[in-house]
């Protein structure tokens, strides 16, 4: 069997990865630097509300990148992030990044990456609707997510839009 089953991946035949789920729009906007407009965000769940983490998994946080940006910098920048919140200490930071760089890659425009908060808060990740792995620690998935979804997040307006609040 396990031959086969080697055979078959050789063959490019192996089962196809995990599909983005299909879930309804809770809100969407778009989030801009300066002059310069980064990506359009969606935020989605099974029944298009967020109430909180625990209530609203799976959780879809989908962004559409308009402009080249590489791996690299998006890392830097989800580290930046979560200093910001100081809501984790430096080492889970440091060690969440080393496991993102193998999940996530360079995006050009046009490209959708996408996190699925898992009911563990663990998070999955997807590049163009093709899932690219997940990070399982429960302590990733709030840090992630509050990003874009905390209080205090450095994007206000686009956090309003999300959770379409008034």
């Amino acid at each position: 069997m396990f031959r086969v089953s080697a055979f078959a991946l050789l063959l490019g035949l192996a089962m196809p990865a995990a599909a983005l789920p299909d879930l309804t729009t809770v809100g969407e906007g778009s989030y801009r630097y300066l002059f310069w407009q980064l990506y359009d965000a969606r935020l989605a769940t099974a029944d298009g509300r967020f109430v909180d983490y625990q209530q609203s998994t799976p959780l879809l946080l989908e962004l559409t990148y308009k402009r080249k940006i590489s791996r690299d910098q998006f890392i830097k920048a989800t580290v930046d992030e979560w200093k910001k919140l100081g809501q984790s200490s430096a080492e889970q930071q440091q060690k969440w990044a080393e496991q993102l760089k193998s999940l996530w890659q360079d995006v050009d425009k046009g490209d959708r990456l996408a996190a699925v908060l898992l009911a563990d808060n663990g998070v999955e990740f997807y590049m163009n609707g093709e899932s690219t792995g997940v990070l399982a620690d429960p302590e990733f998935g709030p840090a992630f997510f509050n990003i874009w979804l905390h209080q205090n997040t450095s994007a206000p307006e686009l956090r309003a839009q999300l959770i379409a609040s008034e």
